[in-house]
């Protein structure tokens, strides 16, 4: 058996956003939120996967959204790609859809938890080596909580997660080592197939259930995220090399502490730059001399907004457009 992995959107969905997977949705929060406890009964998956839509190749965040029995909204998220602001966009994410259950009029009681499920497959917090974390709401120095808790945040790092097969166990362990290693197994490991949910949703990752088309979406996602993890590296790194070089440059020319930094953060910034114009080249190709000069004019903070948003463009008008509103600006 050969089985597909779960970090790409199509994959993930299909794993865990259809209406055919509740049962497996249910027991997967059951064991990352409440601890392997039956706390779930029943849910409903808001838009949930349909193979007739059209696959994003853009998204290295894989998200399904799911309203439980007791009221509460849980965003699950997979992020592959470590890019900048990302902690920010969690909170985001989270407090927008907290925000937008009030229909117009409605009082602020009918409010219910939300709580962000993230998996990332990359480290985040240097502080723990945990693989799964949560925050909530807490008084600063006594540490008491927030009378309501309506937010909450739980986090699973997959390369922190290193438990071999034989030394899972837990629910919460073997869903977890489900995501990361499924690829890596050759049979659905007997632990598996004791557990209905977990047997099915190998099943459904057993590739020769698979049709071409859907193999075909699975190895274009792949490929496209591949090549966006490398170019990211690629980019940060030659951005890091060209900015250090001009900016020692710069700063010795000059021959003070002062000019030094100066010439560091301007050099740092043009390599930022050439970086950008690279890979917006090779998402579109070719740009006018217009749209080269505006990026050349941003500031090293618009830069850092520009390559949190610039996957998100579908076309050089979407990115044009964000020049003119964000751009300009200075």
């Amino acid at each position: 058996m050969r089985f597909i992995s779960p970090k790409t959107d199509f994959a993930f969905k299909k794993i865990f956003g259809s209406n055919d997977s509740k049962d497996i949705l249910i027991s997967f929060l059951n064991a990352l939120i409440y601890e392997s406890n039956p706390v779930i009964q029943d849910l409903e998956i808001i838009d949930p996967y349909n193979p007739r839509d059209v696959v994003d190749l853009k998204d290295s965040y894989l998200d399904v959204k799911a309203l439980l029995d007791n009221g509460s909204t849980v965003l699950i998220e997979m992020q592959v790609l470590n890019v900048a602001f990302f902690e920010k966009r969690v909170i985001y994410n989270l407090t927008k859809t907290y925000a937008n259950q009030l229909k117009y009029g409605e009082g602020y009681s009918h409010l219910k938890p939300a709580i962000a499920l993230t998996i990332t497959d990359f480290p985040m917090f240097n502080q723990t080596q945990r693989f799964l974390t949560r925050f909530c709401l807490k008084e600063k120095q006594e540490l008491f909580d927030y009378p309501d808790p309506e937010i909450e945040l739980i986090f699973v790092e997959l390369p922190k997660f290193t438990k071999t097969l034989d030394e899972l166990d837990s629910l919460t362990d073997k869903w977890i080592y489900f995501i990361k290693e499924a690829p890596s197994l050759e049979v659905i490991p007997p632990t598996f197939r004791q557990l209905p949910e977990l047997d099915k949703a190998m099943n459904i990752a057993n590739q020769a259930n698979l049709s071409v088309e859907e193999l075909e979406k699975l190895r274009k996602q792949e490929m496209f995220l591949e090549d966006q993890r490398g170019f990211i590296i690629k980019a940060k790194q030659d951005g890091l090399a060209e900015g250090l070089e001009q900016g020692l440059e710069q700063g010795l020319e000059q021959g003070l502490e002062q000019g030094l930094e100066q010439g560091l953060a301007r050099g740092r910034r043009e390599g930022e730059i050439r970086a950008m114009l690279r890979l917006l080249e090779r998402q579109f190709g070719s740009m006018s001399p217009e749209i080269i000069n505006q990026i050349q004019n941003l500031s090293f903070e618009q830069l850092e907004h520009l390559g949190e948003d610039v996957l998100d463009f579908n076309s050089v008008e979407e990115l044009s457009n964000w020049l003119e509103d964000n751009g300009m600006n200075r």
